[in-house]
């Protein structure tokens, strides 16, 4: 039989709160992830011991997300100890990049069952630190001297002219859908509640979503990045918005427009994709949602950083050699509103088709996690529309963009 990589299900955690007083906070992201993992294996029915890998993403890397989280929560998750377990990390795409692995691995005929996804519990942060991506690497930061990515985001609007009410009315648009998708129970197929310790309940539904929220309310927010743009890690040298300009001298400031209410929602969460050969399903009885088409990584300036969705959707369409007319449904991570407004600018892509349930604006972003939580997320809305076509692409640190195309089985 020709190779393909098969999607027999997705599930994912609800999203909790990135922060103390969250739902998933006292939760260790192990066994949040651990959970999901065997939310997966009950209701597929797959045996753990055949499982090739086990291949997750994770943003963060240290503290609690530290030590191959993929291997740990396997093993946190009682599975057998042959199931192994390696963790990646693409920023905001790892969690859609380990999906992606996972069905290279089958496509190539290296592996016949993985488990991919991702998990970042935010409320539990690694330090950050303005110079971050370049590590106080000075011969690095002398070639791209990389920003925070709220001001990235903030770049972006300056430079493509997007105005605050523009990002504001996406964010509300983005609250209205995700309220009616949680209303009539688009998400309640994939959501695996998750206990505390000692059994009790922690969160069934996701946590941080705000209906009702208006124009009016998102123009009573200050801008979050504005006071960050203006400092200067030496005294006698530049801003960091001084920094970014440098790459964009044609502006004169960075209009800063976005805040709490137009960027993803700081959230904990857990998401996981099983994936398997046509052969090994077919011998274990079991029924495919979708196909894995093509993938694809994109690389843009990084100082602007947020810009490749759109590059990563033309570049993945390309390889696939299909069109966007060819696609029924979008999934254009939320990372900030003006990345959305950009994909819809380099691509003319329908508004209508992207984020039909919402986004990260509503629902939040958990960095490992959400890639493989929009896997989902498409799959269950292509199923539900009875359509057959999805594309997930998303931003990254560093300027990157990765890309997946999905068809229904």
């Amino acid at each position: 039989m020709e190779r393909e990589a098969w999607i027999i299900d997705a599930v994912r955690s609800p999203r909790g709160k990135g922060k103390e007083t969250g739902a998933l906070h006292n939760v260790h992201p192990q066994r949040i992830l651990a959970q999901v993992l065997n939310g997966l294996r009950d209701r597929v029915g797959f045996d753990p011991a055949e499982v090739d890998d086990v291949v997750m993403g994770c943003g963060a890397g240290s503290g609690d997300h530290s030590m191959d989280i993929a291997r740990m929560s396997a093993l946190d998750a009682g599975w057998s100890i042959e199931a192994p377990g390696v963790t990646l990390n693409r920023f905001c795409g790892s969690g859609q990049q380990a999906v992606n692995f996972a069905a290279m691995g089958v496509l190539s005929g290296m592996q016949d069952i993985v488990v991919a996804g991702g998990v970042e519990s935010m409320s539990r942060p690694s330090p950050m630190h303005v110079d971050g991506f370049t590590a106080n690497n000075a011969h690095l930061r002398d070639q791209y001297n990389m920003v925070p990515q709220g001001i990235s985001a903030d770049l972006i609007a300056t430079v493509e002219g997007f105005s605050r009410e523009e990002c504001d009315a996406l964010a509300v648009e983005s609250q209205r859908r995700a309220a009616i998708a949680i209303s009539e129970g688009r998400f309640e197929r994939s959501l695996i509640p998750i206990l505390h310790d000692n059994g009790t309940l922690a969160l069934a539904v996701d946590e941080h979503p705000r209906a009702g929220t208006t124009l009016a309310d998102l123009a009573k927010l200050s801008p979050s990045f504005e006071g960050m743009g203006g400092y200067k890690k030496d005294p006698e040298g530049l801003s960091i918005d001084e920094t970014a300009r440098l790459a964009y001298p044609q502006i004169s400031q960075i209009n800063h427009v976005h805040h709490g209410g137009n960027s993803s929602g700081v959230v904990d969460g857990a998401a996981a994709v099983l994936v398997t050969s046509p052969d090994y399903a077919k011998a274990h009885g079991l029924k495919p949602r979708a196909r894995i088409i093509m993938s694809a990584v994109a690389g843009t300036e990084p100082v602007i950083m947020l810009t490749a969705p759109g590059p990563a959707a033309k570049l993945v369409l390309k390889k696939a050699g299909m069109t966007f007319d060819d696609i029924d449904l979008f999934e254009v991570n939320e990372a900030f509103a003006a990345v959305v407004l950009k994909f819809f600018k380099d691509t003319g892509v329908d508004p209508a088709k992207v984020n039909v349930n919402g986004g990260a604006m509503a629902l939040g972003h958990p960095i490992g996690a959400t890639g493989a939580m929009l896997i989902g997320t498409l799959v269950d809305e292509l199923e539900r529309q009875d359509k057959q076509t999805g594309l997930i692409t998303m931003c990254t640190g560093g300027g990157m963009g990765t890309a997946t195309i999905i068809e229904r089985i």
